[in-house]
């Protein structure tokens, strides 16, 4: 089951229609020209692939339009890569190579785990490094140090979210709640929703754990069915990623288990959901939706996504990084410089600066997003019901950003 699921996530491979990677991802500079090097230190293959080729695709999508533009301080954008192999010690070769080639920006994996051994070398470096997506607050000056930032949303503001939603607009008050322990990013979605259902006054009938290789989740697919007869459970919040997170709903759902399930944006799209048939009562938090997005913004950045790779993306994380790009590239023009002190000092004080995405803010203490503007997006009968837009939330404390105990 897991392979299958894995053969689906194939879909978002690296297309190269319209779209060149290496050295001409940000288009050919001629040899006298100026050039400054974004280095990508990503999965190429590996478990992590999927995530990170779409993200790949989009970083680039906005480098070319860059040099349409002309680029950044008279400079055009020359993109070089390395494959990260989806393994954390083969990462910190990769963030090494893309320093040695000159990078002056350095994208990582979408996972702290994954990416931070490539953020690393960077960070080491004095170089400005960011994940297309990483879920994890330690994405940034807490776990790896002040020149990390990721280009995504707090895992804990997915699961605030969440509970926020299930509690006060669906009325549910009793939850189960299923992490799979493979990475920190599902413990931090499972955190901001337990944080807020209790903040919230909501009851928790049970807790259980898995991880993302097991075959098989029976033993807590019947603890969860116990506890959904006996204290009523309402909701069930399963803070998982692909492919494993498909096999678990699959056989939570082949258990005839119709209570309604709420996941965070790693679970998101629909390209996967043949291995869960006629999946419905789905709900998972997005920073944006693919299709139907409210936002004519997000609209916008998808069809040029569209037109110009021949295909349609099927993953919302990658939306971040094309936002987070927009704003590394305004700091630059702002201080006049590619020098990452000076860029970062511009970075650092952002305070709601516009996005297509909304409002991104950044401290030299935080560089993800742990309260930004996010979708609902609701899966009946295997496909996209409705995309209910949110408002922006409130800063998270710190101890719930990194999970410190009171």
């Amino acid at each position: 089951m897991i392979h299958h699921v894995l053969r689906k996530m194939k879909a978002p491979a690296l297309a190269l229609s319209g779209l060149a990677l290496v050295g001409t991802a940000a288009g050919t500079a001629l040899a006298n020209d100026k050039e400054v090097v974004v280095g990508f230190a990503v999965a190429q293959s590996g478990m992590f692939q999927p995530y990170d080729a779409e993200g790949i695709e989009m970083a680039n999508l906005y480098l070319d339009e860059l040099n349409k533009r002309g680029g950044v301080l008279g400079h055009r954008v020359r993109s070089v890569i390395a494959d990260t192999r989806s393994d954390r010690v083969e990462g910190a070769k990769a963030g090494a190579s893309v320093v040695s080639q000159g990078a002056k920006l350095v994208v990582v994996t979408c996972d702290y785990d994954f990416g931070a051994p490539a953020a690393l070398q960077a960070n080491r470096n004095e170089i400005i490094a960011v994940s297309l997506c990483a879920g994890d607050p330690k994405m940034g000056p807490a776990g790896l140090g002040p020149y990390v930032f990721s280009a995504g949303m707090a895992g804990q503001s997915e699961g605030v979210k969440a509970a926020d939603w299930a509690f006060t607009q669906r009325g549910f008050k009793t939850a189960y709640m299923l992490t799979d322990t493979h990475v920190q990013y599902n413990s931090s979605v499972c955190a901001g929703f337990e944080w807020q259902w209790e903040k919230l006054g909501g009851k928790m009938a049970g807790k259980d754990t898995f991880r993302n290789g097991d075959p098989s989740v029976a033993s807590q697919v019947t603890r969860m069915r116990n506890a959904i007869r006996d204290d009523n459970v309402d909701v069930v919040m399963l803070c998982t990623l692909l492919p494993g997170g498909a096999t678990a709903l699959r056989q939570i759902r082949a258990a005839d288990i119709e209570t309604p399930i709420i996941s965070g944006q790693a679970m998101s799209g629909t390209f996967w959901m043949d291995s869960v048939p006629n999946l419905s009562d789905f709900y998972t938090i997005q920073q944006a939706a693919v299709n139907g997005d409210p936002r004519e913004s997000v609209q916008k950045v998808s069809k040029l996504y569209a037109d110009t790779l021949g295909k349609e993306i099927t993953q919302p994380s990658v939306f971040g990084i094309y936002a987070w790009l927009d704003l590394w590239v305004k700091a630059v023009e702002t201080a006049g410089t590619f020098d990452s002190d000076a860029v970062l000092k511009v970075m650092n004080g952002y305070t709601n600066e516009p996005t297509f995405l909304g409002p991104y803010s950044f401290t030299p203490e935080l560089h993800i997003q742990d309260a930004p503007e996010q979708v609902i997006v609701e899966i009946q009968d295997g496909k996209q019901a409705q995309v209910i837009l949110t408002e922006q939330g409130e800063s998270l404390p710190t101890n719930l950003l990194y999970r410190i105990s009171n």
